[in-house]
């Protein structure tokens, strides 16, 4: 299959049969990295799945995208532009009809891959769409509650299974955040795997090959 246009640019690779209607892994980079980074690990996932890495919409400088802009303030510390964070949901949200229309994605095979400020946007999106996701793989990132709507515990959660690794020793995301997926999702009665590995902000082999397998597992 070719390349479609979409409302985000997107690498893509196809899946090895294209004629049959296959999965999909949507690909949600981090902050300050572009739509080529995970794209990296294409060549080394099953061959039978659409992969589509998307780009963040808001352009940084020198180079590279955010999907939200974090700040620095003296008084205020680190914090994060919740607005932005929830308009890049809703856009990731359409993006993922645009993706099963124009791909012929297999009804209920979409996969969430996401790092860091991917990861936060994937669970956001999977918490509030779960009709859309069948699985989240989450690397280095945490469930921040500021961008679930009102009432998405009483979603329909049945079908989505989710991934979640962090570094134990990350200098960007505390792992303190990380460790309170697993509790979060559980409570939902969401089939959660957790991991740690001893890096800092960033996917060690073992944490790739585990995930690869977690994702065959849950094909």
């Amino acid at each position: 299959m070719e390349k479609q246009t979409l409302r985000l640019e997107h690498n893509y690779k196809a899946p090895k049969n294209s004629e049959e209607p296959s999965p999909a892994i949507i690909m949600l980079h981090g902050f300050g990295s572009d739509e080529n980074d995970l794209f990296s690990f294409a060549s080394e996932l099953p061959e039978n799945y659409h992969i589509i890495s998307l780009k963040a919409p808001i352009p940084m400088q020198p180079y590279g995208n955010a999907w939200y802009n974090i700040y620095f303030d003296n008084n205020d510390g680190k914090f994060s532009d919740t607005e932005q964070a929830i308009a890049s949901r809703e856009l990731i949200s359409e993006c993922i009809d645009e993706i099963v229309e124009k791909y012929r994605v297999k009804e209920g095979g979409i996969t969430l891959l996401g790092f860091s400020q991917g990861t936060i946007l994937s669970f956001a999106v999977a918490l509030n769409y779960p009709e859309k996701v069948q699985n989240v793989i989450g690397l280095s990132g945490y469930i921040n509650e500021d961008l679930l709507k009102e009432g998405f515990e009483k979603n329909d959660f049945s079908k989505l299974n989710v991934y979640s690794s962090h570094g134990s020793v990350d200098q960007v995301i505390p792992v303190a955040w990380a460790r309170k997926t697993e509790p979060f999702l559980k409570n939902l009665s969401i089939s959660c795997t957790y991991s740690e590995f001893p890096v800092g902000h960033g996917v060690a082999p073992q944490n790739f090959y585990e995930f690869k397998q977690w994702l065959l597992d849950h094909a």
